[in-house]
């Protein structure tokens, strides 16, 4: 993630709702993936200030205006009234109780972020306004106890994050930090975020997407074994015997040595940070082992003018990965220095280095085809 400049020239950061220099409000424009100052124009528009806008003319979304979950805005001329992150939404928590606004808040900063990367790694993301089919939409939910009567209909007894044909499931509580720490303790973690969450189960979504169809299937089998295993049976045994004892030879996590349908999503969720954390250290100008920190090279789509990556050549991919663990390490050692947990408790091994690879491959390839690029 790259900090942006408001007209004034103050740097302000991609979750901003307002310049603390020159006080004009702020909007997040994924259109052309820039957060810009924005002049009231009149009639519910605000005409957006950054060069990359063309002085183009939007509205705040709904959930900007009434809910103040959101600083992302739509294009004038779009006839929706909820942006291109919030219009996803299938259920949201229940905001008659006041702890689930602070959580819906934390759930969709986590959701937007995520959704940066996809629009800067130019990956398709289609609603079921759109794509029926495979379209892609969220539910934040929250579990009751046993016994609880669902007379609003929001209570579900036992709500598991997961995935299931393009809706992604969010359990509320893991917007609340404690609740997650607990979590995070009991399954033995060594990660648990709500941005992690987002970013394992888009990767089943990407899955059946981009492997799925065929293409990529042999190598994919090659690299991360047969997906036509048992799934819940794969699950049991993980959750019963726990990882193998050499897990880190091969996996990216614990939990990505269950299957091979949980490899490709923790390190489809590994390569999403590896992404994000390496644009935000080359914006900020840091260095590692003596050179600046390299980032996937950015440039435009010239048909729908929304960021994107140029994505480097293979053997440019292990400067990056060089890079990344660099980076890591670094992290690790700032992280303990003010007696915090390592950032990124993770080593990254051979196999696993081959697999993040793959994913790199698939998404270049998919953007190649897509734009030409």
């Amino acid at each position: 993630m790259r900090t942006f400049r408001c007209f004034c020239g103050n740097t302000v950061h991609f979750e901003n709702t307002q310049c603390l220099v020159c006080g004009r409000r702020l909007g997040f424009l994924p259109d052309v993936g820039v957060l810009t100052a924005l002049d009231v124009a009149g009639d519910g528009r605000w005409r957006a200030l950054a060069p990359e806008a063309a002085g183009g003319y939007y509205r705040m979304c709904n959930n900007y205006v009434y809910e103040r979950v959101c600083n992302w805005v739509v294009h004038s001329e779009d006839e929706q009234v909820f942006c291109l992150a919030c219009r996803l939404n299938e259920v949201i928590p229940n905001l008659d109780d006041a702890k689930n606004r602070v959580h819906w808040q934390r759930i969709e900063r986590a959701k937007r972020r995520l959704l940066y990367t996809l629009y800067l790694l130019g990956l398709p993301v289609v609603g079921r306004d759109r794509d029926p089919e495979h379209g892609l939409a969220f539910q934040f939910l929250e579990s009751a106890p046993p016994g609880a009567e669902f007379a609003d209909g929001f209570g579900h007894h036992h709500v598991i994050t997961g995935h299931r044909h393009g809706l992604i499931t969010i359990n509320v509580a893991e917007a609340d930090p404690s609740a997650r720490e607990e979590m995070r303790e009991r399954m033995q973690e060594q990660y648990r975020t709500l941005l992690g969450h987002f970013r394992h189960e888009i990767g089943h979504y990407y899955w059946q997407l981009l492997i799925a169809p065929g293409a990529w299937l042999e190598r994919f089998r090659g690299l991360f074994g047969d997906e036509r295993s048992d799934y819940d049976a794969a699950l049991q045994r993980h959750y019963g015997q726990g990882a193998p004892a050499d897990w880190q030879q091969g996996y990216i996590s614990a939990y990505a040595s269950a299957h091979p349908w949980e490899d490709w999503a923790e390190t489809w969720a590994h390569y999403l940070h590896m992404v994000d954390a390496l644009e935000t250290a080359e914006d900020l100008g840091f260095a590692v082992g003596g050179h600046a920190v390299r980032a996937f090279s950015l440039g435009r789509d010239a048909g729908t003018q929304r960021a994107a990556a140029v994505y480097p050549p293979v053997s440019e991919f292990d400067a990056l990965l060089g890079d990344w663990i660099q980076l890591t390490i670094a992290l690790n050692a700032l992280n303990r220095s003010m007696g915090q947990p390592d950032a990124y408790p993770f080593a990254l091994s051979a196999r696993a280095g081959e697999k993040l690879r793959f994913v790199h491959d698939v998404v270049a390839d998919y953007r190649k085809t897509a734009v030409g690029a």
